[in-house]
C-alpha cells in the first residue's frame, strides 16, 4: 500500500533531498513569516467578500466551453450537488479588472497546518489579486470556517516559463494561508487531507468535487461525484503528458482546482486537482489532472520552509 504524504513523512523527505535531487530554492530553516501584523488581512477580505461578491464571482477559464458532451463508450456518472466538505473549498481574489474570480482549493496536511493545493492556472496570472483569500467549505454565500488571506502562491517555474499547453504537466500549485482574525490556521479548523505522490493512474472510486460557474450561471454550491480514474496521454503536441482523466458529468467553468479523491487509512489522499489537459479538459463530462511527482512534493517543501516562490519572468 503506497503510504499518504503528510507530517510523518516531510523528515524523512528533509534527508532524502539532496539524494533526490529536488531543486531548493534556498537552505533548510525555519519557515518565514509574513511581515504583515496579523489579521489585519484577513479582517479586510471579511470585510470585502460579501455573500453577493462570493456569488458574483466569475471562473478563471471556461472549463468544458463544448456545448455536447465527449462521446464515451460507458455512461457518465452523475454529479450532485451538496453543501461541501470542511476541508475543499474556494478561493476568491478581484483581477486587473476588478472582476471578482474563484477557483477551488484543498487544505493538506502540514507541520504548519496552513497549506492548500489548487491548479496552477488558476493563480498563474500576474494580475493584482487583490483581497485573495481562501474560504473552506464555500456554500451558498456561507464562509462556514470564515476566511483565511493567501499569504504566498508557489507555482513550478516551468509552468510559468511554458504556459498552460506546454506545461501542463505541472499545472499544480501549492498556497500559503496567513492565519484568521482569531489566529487560527486554515487545518486547526478544518482538517486537512494527505498529499499523495505518484498514486498511480487507474483507481476504481475516485470522489471528484468541483466548483460549478459561469456567466449566466451562480455556484450556490459545489458539485460531487465518485467515478474512475485512468490514463491519458496527450494526442496535443502542444500540451504533452500522461494525466488522470475522469468521467463525471457537468464539470463546466469553474471548477478547475477541485481535489481527486481516495480513501486511505486517515480518510481521504488528494491525488490531483482538475486541471492540466487544456486546464482540466474541453468537455463539461471529461476532467484532467497533472500527475503528482517528486516535482509536487518539492512545490509542497518550499511552502512548508516558505521559501521565496518562483514567478514569472
Amino acid at each position: 500500500m503506497r503510504r499518504p504524504f503528510g507530517v510523518r513523512a516531510l523528515a524523512a523527505l528533509l534527508f532524502a533531498t539532496p539524494l533526490l535531487g529536488l531543486p531548493l530554492a534556498a537552505p533548510l530553516a525555519p519557515r518565514a513569516h509574513a511581515a504583515e501584523p496579523p489579521g489585519r488581512s484577513a479582517a479586510a477580505a471579511r470585510t470585502y467578500w460579501t455573500p453577493q461578491r462570493m456569488r458574483d464571482a466569475k471562473p478563471v477559464v471556461d472549463k468544458g466551453s463544448s456545448a455536447a458532451p465527449r462521446p464515451a463508450a460507458d455512461p457518465v456518472p452523475p454529479s450532485r450537488p451538496f453543501d461541501g466538505l470542511p476541508q475543499v473549498g474556494t478561493f476568491f481574489w478581484t483581477d486587473g479588472t476588478n472582476t471578482g474570480r474563484f477557483c477551488g482549493g484543498t487544505v493538506v496536511r502540514s507541520p504548519h497546518r496552513d497549506l492548500v493545493v489548487t491548479a496552477a492556472h488558476c493563480l498563474r496570472s500576474p494580475d493584482p489579486k487583490r483581497y485573495l483569500s481562501f474560504v473552506p467549505q464555500y456554500h451558498d454565500g456561507l464562509r462556514p470556517y470564515g476566511i483565511f488571506p493567501v499569504d504566498r502562491i508557489y507555482i513550478d517555474q516551468r509552468y510559468y516559463d511554458l504556459g498552460t499547453d506546454a506545461g501542463a504537466r505541472w499545472d499544480y500549485a501549492v498556497v500559503r494561508l496567513g492565519a484568521r482574525e482569531d489566529g487560527a490556521e486554515a487545518e486547526e479548523v478544518t482538517g486537512a487531507y494527505d498529499l499523495l505522490p505518484y498514486p498511480g493512474y487507474r483507481h476504481r472510486e475516485v470522489r471528484l468535487i468541483g466548483y460549478p460557474g459561469h456567466s449566466d450561471t451562480t455556484h450556490p454550491k459545489p458539485l460531487d461525484c465518485t467515478s474512475s480514474t485512468h490514463r491519458y496521454t496527450s494526442t496535443d503536441p502542444a500540451a504533452p503528458g500522461d494525466f488522470l482523466e475522469i468521467a463525471c458529468a457537468g464539470y463546466i467553468g469553474g471548477t478547475s482546482g477541485g481535489p481527486f479523491l481516495v480513501r486511505d487509512m486517515t480518510g481521504y489522499a488528494l491525488i490531483g486537482v482538475i486541471g492540466g489537459y487544456h486546464t482540466g479538459g474541453d468537455f463539461p463530462d471529461v476532467s484532467y489532472s497533472s500527475y503528482f511527482t517528486l516535482d509536487t512534493l518539492s512545490l509542497y517543501l518550499h511552502a512548508v520552509l516558505g521559501d521565496t516562490p518562483a514567478a514569472p519572468r
